[in-house]
């Protein structure tokens, strides 16, 4: 039984994660692809400018403008002794018709010997790149070996997405495994932040590129990359979110991604989106949504089906396994067809009709919007002691009552009715339903919170004796408002019902009727500071002052009677000078402890200082230098 109960939850749990699979949450809109396409559009410098520009338009299937000019500059600026120039001409030419490089055998000889592990995995991978590209024939295998070689001295992020791009250029009768194996490991090496993003640390550029060599060299071998639908999902999510490009090459890599997520053989990232706001109403009946690829072009071929529907507030179902038709690359659902009630509701959609596909399962919130009206509303003044009996007023929204009502002390005033769905008539318990009562005099306004009973019935009752402290016992007359409003109502409500003339008791009332205001001077707060304590008597500062001073007086006596032996004391003038200073530093105490401040003494300190720590340090020279002669 505990077993069964264990595998239930189990089933339960991967249920839940299931539902709540990764979706993309950002990709190329269409506005996207064109920034992109203005900033790879751009006038060429170099022929490697020319190769990322042309390249990248190619890869976001955008047409490349005056191709014959292209050629005519990509010969022009052909260096045939250099790889990199043969490599980014030779690509650049294919991407366009018509356009041919004159290939020599010295060019040819040169761009064989570049394939050597000897060579770094950048020419390796460009002098491949312009020997495939230029149609020249090469030994795959040994373009794999040179490049199993680089690969253990250059063990880094980029080097290994170059021999990634190389391998898929070479001959698949070669042994292009090994090669395989690293897209596991840069998969090791990506950074997981926060479950959303996937990303190396060297950038965007990087991870961009890493998504279309892996893609790439996928395909040509034929084999799924070890990439799972999570992380394919956190890259697109990576890759995408940066809205602006820093470079020309950042923006070729973002296009290169691009394309092979769009047109892979294993794994094509699924956009779902609504076409506007996904609200729907008896207005506008039709679910619209956008089903798309990371490139915001229309996936025709699939097949969208609402998994299940339900309300957010009863966790009611209220639709299973209803398709979507296709009209026009939008896919549409009249979902008012099933008569669901205003709210919101919670779709799961799935995808289908490719198996590449991936977060093809969708969680989108949708909500039913309508319009309500007012019905049943009555309006009475009921006398509390009950000895008049009570009339009701009925009021037709949107029309204002023909005459006031009035309330005393000795009366309430009273307030009902209903909020129903024009629509269907049923009733409805909107988020926000108040009460405002506006004095026409002076502005103030009094808000009250209307709540229904258990039949939806809204009553609201205004005791004039219980509330006169919400209203500062201010007589007059108040303009009386409804106000209705939910996110889900296409017609919000202020509805000026009737003019109510309160009276309050008038020992209570103010003798000026003035309306407040919050920005008037406040009084002037007065700090009260400790006062000093008082000081001692002057008997006790004196007596203190002498037993300080006493010990002095005892060396002056003792010196007297037992002679002072100054026979060492020289007048030199740093002796003096020194003896001077320290008695300046002495004195210097006494002033700051009557007249000066920190800062100052500090000042002074110094230049009394210095001058005495040099007399001194000459005074013990001279002294020094006396002892050593009378040895």
């Amino acid at each position: 039984m505990i077993r069964s109960k264990l595998f239930g939850f189990l089933l339960l749990s991967l249920a839940l994660a299931g539902a709540q699979a990764l979706t993309p949450s950002h990709h190329l809109a269409l506005s996207d692809v064109g920034r992109l396409q203005n900033l790879l559009n751009q006038p060429y410098t170099d022929l490697e400018s020319a190769y990322y520009s042309v390249v990248g338009l190619t890869k976001l299937g955008a047409a490349v403008p005056d191709p014959a000019e292209v050629c005519q500059f990509l010969k022009s600026q052909l260096d045939p002794s250099s790889v990199d120039s043969l490599f980014f001409a030779a690509e650049t030419s294919k991407a366009i018709s018509g356009c041919e490089i004159p290939v020599s055998n010295e060019t040819r000889d040169i761009l064989l010997a570049a394939v050597s592990e000897d060579s770094s995995m950048s020419q390796i991978h460009r002098a491949v790149g312009a020997l495939s590209s230029l149609g020249l024939p090469l030994a795959s295998q040994e373009v794999v070996g040179a490049l199993t070689a680089r690969i253990n001295k250059e063990d880094n992020v980029m080097a290994i997405i170059s021999a990634l791009q190389t391998a898929s250029r070479l001959s698949q009768q070669a042994e292009l495994g090994g090669i395989l194996e690293e897209i596991e490991d840069l998969t090791a090496r990506l950074d997981d932040l926060g479950g959303i993003y996937l990303q190396f640390e060297e950038g965007l550029e990087a991870t961009a590129l890493f998504v279309a060599a892996a893609y790439s060299l996928s395909d040509h071998v034929d084999m799924e990359p070890p990439l799972k639908e999570d992380q394919v999902i956190q890259l697109v999510n990576s890759i995408f979110s940066k809205k602006s490009w820093d470079s020309l090459s950042e923006a070729f890599s973002v296009a290169s991604a691009a394309a092979a997520l769009s047109n892979n053989r294993f794994h094509v990232p699924v956009v779902v989106s609504a076409q506007g706001p996904a609200t729907v109403s008896h207005n506008q009946p039709t679910l619209q949504l956008l089903v798309t690829d990371v490139m915001s072009q229309p996936l025709a071929s699939a097949n969208v089906l609402v998994e299940s529907a339900y309300a957010v507030a009863s966790k009611s179902t209220v639709l299973n396994q209803a398709p979507f038709t296709h009209n026009d690359g939008v896919f549409e659902l009249n979902f008012m067809s099933s008569q669901p009630a205003s709210g919101y509701y919670q779709f799961t959609i799935g995808v289908a009709g490719d198996s590449r596909l991936v977060a093809n399962h969708v969680e989108l919130k949708v909500k039913v919007s309508t319009e309500v009206a007012v019905t049943n509303m009555d309006l009475s003044v009921v006398d509390k002691d009950q000895s008049i009996g009570t009339k009701t007023t009925r009021v037709q929204y949107p029309s204002k009552a023909k005459s006031s009502f009035t309330a005393d002390s000795h009366q309430n005033f009273a307030m009902s009715f209903q909020l129903v769905d024009v629509n269907n008539e049923q009733e409805l318990t909107p988020h926000q339903t108040f009460v405002r009562l506006h004095n026409q005099k002076t502005g103030q306004e009094v808000v009250f919170v209307a709540e229904p009973d258990s039949k939806n019935l809204y009553k609201f009752e205004l005791d004039t004796a219980e509330r006169k402290s919400e209203f500062d016992s201010m007589s007059g007359t108040y303009s009386l408002y409804l106000m209705v409003g939910d996110a889900t109502l296409e017609n919000p409500i202020l509805w000026n019902v009737a003019d109510v003339v309160l009276k309050f008791a008038d020992e209570e009332a103010p003798v000026a009727a003035q309306p407040k205001t919050l920005y008037v001077p406040k009084p002037e707060i007065q700090h009260l500071f400790r006062e000093p304590e008082k000081k001692p008597p002057t008997v006790v500062s004196n007596t203190f002052t002498a037993l300080v001073l006493s010990p002095l007086l005892l060396l002056l006596i003792l010196w007297l009677k037992l002679g002072a032996n100054i026979t060492n004391f020289s007048f030199s003038p740093s002796t003096i000078l020194f003896h001077l200073g320290h008695a300046a530093m002495l004195g210097l105490m006494y002033v700051y402890w009557t007249n000066l401040n920190m800062f100052q003494t500090l000042k002074y300190l110094a230049i009394i200082g210095g001058v005495t720590f040099l007399a001194g340090n000459r005074m013990l020279a001279q002294k020094a230098v006396k002892r050593m002669e009378k040895k």
